[in-house]
């Protein structure tokens, strides 16, 4: 079986991406680039983890990256601020379904930790994994930071993902934790989501 990971440049993801390649998962490595709302340094940051991921699985994995910055800002401009985490995460979602079919995976897998960050609370997982038909794989949903990290060390990720790079810087102030489909339906109303996933889809790359 094969699976789309979400891959970032943060310590949980790498580490979701290892362990579903010692289950027997063959593994599709992403990377949203939302330049110029991060920066170089974070995407060089990203592939680097990617090759980490292969030498400690010792799998060798296809590699993609995928412009997310034009959407962004789109979404940011158009829609209500505050769901701008809830938003950018159902487009990630719709964007891996699209590589899913091109790329023959029958699953995406993330590192999402309960409650971790605002887009990881249960009613805005909820809301966002409604964005694809495709199974989503978290299987750090129950780990706290300190497992994860441990794990992140012991694999070889951990140096990798606390060095150099620069967060999101368009996340909001105060973003939902809270949030409702039919919330998010409405504000993706006020652009053409599907129009800035197929754009997406287009512009990525294969990275060797």
């Amino acid at each position: 079986m094969r699976g789309i990971v979400l891959l970032s440049g943060g310590i949980d993801s790498p580490v979701a991406g290892y362990m579903m390649a010692k289950q027997g998962l063959e593994l599709i490595l992403v990377h949203f680039d939302n330049r110029p709302f991060t920066s170089d340094a974070e995407v060089e940051k990203a592939l680097k983890l990617m090759r980490k991921v292969d030498e400690a699985s010792g799998i060798r994995t296809r590699k993609l990256l995928v412009p997310h910055g034009k959407s962004q800002a789109e979404l940011a401009r158009c829609c209500r601020r505050n769901m701008e985490c809830v938003l950018c995460r159902r487009m990630m979602f719709r964007v891996a379904e699209r590589l899913a079919r091109k790329f023959d995976a029958q699953v995406i897998v993330t590192g999402e930790s309960l409650g971790q960050v605002a887009s990881q609370t249960l009613a805005n997982i909820n809301v966002e994994e409604r964005a694809t038909s495709l199974p989503i794989l978290r299987p750090l949903i129950g780990f706290d930071k300190i497992e994860i990290e441990r794990i992140a060390k012991r694999i070889g990720t951990y140096e990798t993902s606390i060095g150099p790079g620069l967060c999101c810087t368009i996340v909001p102030k105060k973003p939902s934790t809270y949030s409702r489909i039919d919330s998010a339906i409405e504000e993706e109303a006020k652009v053409d989501v599907e129009r800035l996933a197929d754009v997406e889809f287009d512009g990525t790359v294969e990275i060797t």
